[in-house]
């Protein structure tokens, strides 16, 4: 049966998210910075990371406190090449697009820029601000921490975030190699997703404290709150399918969030103490690498694009249709939404219609 959707412009999408921050508190400079955020994830069809979340993970947590919506941020320690900010608990892309902005400015004089910042909130994609460096002719990586879910190699017990490890690189393409991954097999985001449909979670994400898999998506958001359940890192339980690549991916990436800039990590990351909510105080790297540095902008995009090129062209296997490079799906779906819309379910539209109707936002068609 087809899913039941309607199609919101991407333009009135991101008006409307822009309208619900300002209604939480948001400077309108830092809202939009926001719903562009999370408006860049839905128009490239990484529906669990934009307007999928705007409740749950940012309307809710300002209503509780947990957010500041008028923090601002601030700068810790300063180099020529490097900058440690300090989050002060403002919305995640705040703090990341300052950030970012300072490793490319950093990067333009000396080659190299990195940034990395604490006590920070969640932040959308971590691809939106890899790719604020290749939009600049730069090779972007960001990275960051999040609540502990994902057990490391033999455990049963939530220590790691999803912790993703993201790279842009510009192509002589209509698009980047646009590579933004969680280290695990899964993340919380899609499960929220599946569960708002009661469509099943895919077998082999998420395993019980007994190592049996789970599949049920609302029963396991309940699990990764009450520690039942934890998501597998990319390559699964145990060792013969290779979850010991995924469980080091994302140490490296917990050690960069939190250990580089003096930030908190694994558990200090639930967002609960002594039985409150309080905030989370994630942690963010950003790093900035200058092409030309190296070598003729041209000729790496040149060589980049034809690599992908390559890489499709090469032979399918059985009943395989085409292959695909990253970021060459999302481009796809851009140019799809960019026409028709973002598809938004009935469950998620009422969710925005509960915040539309709280904050007095009408002059929206799909309300």
């Amino acid at each position: 049966m087809k899913e039941n959707v309607t199609y919101i412009s991407i333009n009135e999408l991101e008006k409307f998210t822009t309208e619900v921050l300002k209604g939480c508190g948001m400077s309108e400079k830092h809202a939009k910075i926001s719903a562009d955020v999370l408006i860049a994830a839905d128009i490239r069809g990484i529906d669990s990371h934009g307007v999928n979340r705007l409740k749950p993970i940012y309307y809710d947590r300002f209503a509780d406190g947990i957010i500041d919506p008028a923090a601002e941020c601030i700068i810790i320690k300063e180099s020529p090449t490097t900058v440690v900010i300090d989050g002060n608990n403002a919305m995640g892309m705040v703090s990341s697009v300052k950030a970012m902005n300072m490793a490319i400015e950093k990067a333009q004089k000396y080659g190299m820029g990195m940034a990395t910042v604490r006590n920070s909130n969640h932040f959308g994609i971590a691809g939106y601000y890899a790719n604020m460096a290749a939009e600049k002719g730069m090779i972007g990586i960001t990275g960051t921490n999040a609540r502990p879910s994902v057990a490391p190699t033999f455990g049963n017990e939530g220590m790691l975030g999803t912790n993703p490890l993201t790279f842009v690189m510009p192509s002589d393409e209509a698009f980047p190699f646009f590579l933004d991954c969680a280290s695990s097999t899964g993340q919380r985001g899609k499960i929220e997703a599946y569960a708002r449909i009661n469509k099943p979670t895919p077998e082999g994400w998420v395993v019980d404290k007994n190592n049996d898999s789970q599949t049920d998506s609302n029963e396991i958001l309940k699990g990764l709150t009450n520690g039942n359940s934890v998501l597998l890192p990319l390559g699964g339980a145990g060792e013969e399918g290779s979850g010991y690549k995924g469980y080091g991916y994302a140490t490296v990436v917990e050690i960069l969030s939190a250990a580089l800039q003096g930030g908190v990590f694994l558990k200090a990351l639930t967002g609960m103490q002594d039985g409150k909510k309080v905030p989370y105080r994630l942690g963010h790297f950003f790093i900035a690498i200058s092409i030309e540095a190296f070598t003729e902008l041209d000729e790496f995009k040149k060589i980049t694009g034809s690599i992908l090129r390559d890489l499709r062209n090469s032979s399918k296997m059985p009943g395989a249709d085409r292959i695909y490079t990253a970021g060459e799906k999302e481009y796809l779906t851009m140019l799809e939404r960019t026409e028709k819309g973002v598809p938004v379910n009935f469950e998620l539209l009422e969710e925005l219609k509960i915040m539309a109707k709280e904050l007095h936002i009408i002059d929206y068609s799909f309300l």
